[in-house]
């Protein structure tokens, strides 16, 4: 099952690049693939049992068997939660696309479906090197998504992202040959643990560059803002969960000495994170741009749980992980929306949308809702099991975690506010109300949301088995775990 998640969307885009198909049948099958991709996952789910302690969907076959490298793939309950996140966030970015109508489809899509790919094969693998090819793989179609596709200042934006994304990506490569050589394997089941210093910071810049973690967020803003909405909506919800499952599945286990010792370095700079993404955010003059520094808040949340590695802390960044990958992903589909149909998504151009367009008001006010973290909602339900998590490490930790909660609500109604009930700027004066083919773009994300609020323990307690994971980390910590 895990190889077919990964196959599905790899073989669909090399039919796309193939096939000399016309612009409507080239985003039809690229849709029909993502939407089977789901269903497979969705199918999956019914006989996935998440209280296992072995591997679900395993697949492993020798790579390079002289250097330990196999291509060896598996699913425990986490890693489902953030495989279904890249696929069901990968099939609504399609569908934008198709209902935005890119020039160019089959590259277009071919790349998109490319890059699904990519994120289910570095979420699900069980081996390094794999999972470093994977992670390299994920950024290629990225950087040509950017730069041909991309607004004004794509050139800039795409040369940004380059550069820090290289600058983790040699230091990820350096840290899976050191780690792997020094342990005579890269398959993380036999792998056992180290106290270098060195390797663990080569994993952990790495992850903060993806996340991202100050200080390594300069590409955010402008790759944000010039990369294809239904791009951004991928880089914001998906790609950083890359730097979730890398800490939780190969630092925590592997590196308990180093963790041990850094610990109160990587929450100094999560709660830096937390407080400067939320403050910065509350300034920014368009929606993009409040959406992009929220996430990167968020992420800073994130890490508080992680780094907590106990029980409530781990649960509570997984659930959250998913949260606010849906929501920032629906936001940013939602501003694509609204800068195709207004010209802007200034809100010194925008305000009073509110009035005569139900559809479009109730979406932005789920979403804002659901950023605000009000209380039964599944984002209150993760944050506030991160914050119980992270209070073990420290009061004031879960101090700078709720003044974070404090910061998103007012980035979440300024931005509110300034869509909807703010003055009528030029941009909204012929704007009009959401139609079914938009709302069926986010519609989808909302709905998991809900469900999610009146049962997060869907994924709260299906993380990890037994729902210990604590545990659970500390048994990977010898070969035999």
């Amino acid at each position: 099952m895990t190889t077919l998640l990964i196959a599905v969307p790899l073989v669909a885009a090399v039919v796309v690049w193939i096939l000399p198909l016309s612009s409507e049948s080239t985003s039809g099958l690229a849709l029909l693939a993502a939407l089977a991709e789901v269903g497979l996952w969705v199918g999956g789910a019914r006989n996935f049992d998440f209280s296992s302690q072995t591997q679900q969907y395993s697949a492993s076959r020798e790579w390079f068997s002289d250097l330990g490298i196999s291509y060896s793939v598996g699913l425990y309950g986490f890693q489902y939660w953030l495989v279904g996140l890249a696929i069901v966030v990968g099939a609504a970015a399609i569908g934008y696309a198709m209902w935005a109508g890119r020039e160019r489809p089959r590259a277009y899509y071919g790349l998109m479906l490319f890059l699904i790919g990519s994120l289910v094969g570095m979420f699900s693998s069980q081996d390094l090197l794999l999972f470093y090819v994977f992670f390299e793989a994920m950024l290629i179609p990225i950087y040509v998504l950017i730069g041909v596709w991309g607004g004004p200042r794509r050139v800039k934006a795409t040369v940004t992202f380059v550069l820090y994304t290289m600058l983790g990506s040699m230091l990820m490569l350096a840290s899976v040959v050191a780690f792997g050589i020094t342990q005579g394997t890269f398959e993380l089941s036999e792998i056992g643990t180290s106290s270098n210093d060195w390797i663990f910071l080569g994993f952990l810049a790495a992850f903060f560059v993806k996340s991202p973690i100050l200080p390594f967020h300069g590409w955010l803003r402008i790759t944000y803002t010039e990369a294809p909405p239904e791009l951004s909506a991928i880089l914001s919800g998906v790609v950083p969960k890359a730097a979730v499952f890398g800490l939780v599945w190969i630092v925590l286990p592997h590196f308990p000495g180093p963790v041990d010792d850094f610990r109160v370095l990587v929450l100094v700079l999560a709660a830096a994170t937390l407080v400067y993404g939320s403050l910065v955010a509350f300034r920014q003059p368009d929606i993009r741009g409040v959406v992009a520094y929220s996430s990167m808040a968020q992420m800073g949340l994130i890490m508080f749980g992680i780094f907590a590695v106990n029980d409530l802390g781990l649960d509570g960044a997984i659930l959250h992980s998913v949260n606010h990958g849906l929501v920032s992903a629906g936001f940013f589909l939602l501003a694509g929306i609204i800068e195709t149909r207004a010209g802007t998504g200034e809100f010194a151009r925008l305000g009073g949308l509110a009035k005569g367009r139900p559809a479009l008001a109730s979406i932005v006010l789920m979403l804002g809702m659901f950023t605000l973290a009000v209380p039964g909602s599944t984002n209150f339900a993760g944050e506030f099991a991160i914050l119980a998590g992270v209070f073990d490490r420290g009061w004031g930790y879960a101090a700078v975690g709720a003044a974070g909660m404090v910061l998103a609500a007012m980035y979440a109604l300024r931005l509110i506010s300034a869509i909807l009930h703010d003055r009528r700027g030029s941009g909204g004066t012929d704007t009009g109300d959401l139609v079914s083919g938009e709302l069926v773009l986010v519609i989808p994300l909302v709905a998991i949301l809900a469900v999610l609020s009146a049962y997060p323990a869907l994924i709260s307690e299906r993380s990890f088995p037994l729902d210990q994971p604590a545990s659970f980390i500390t048994a990977q910590e010898t070969p035999s775990g």
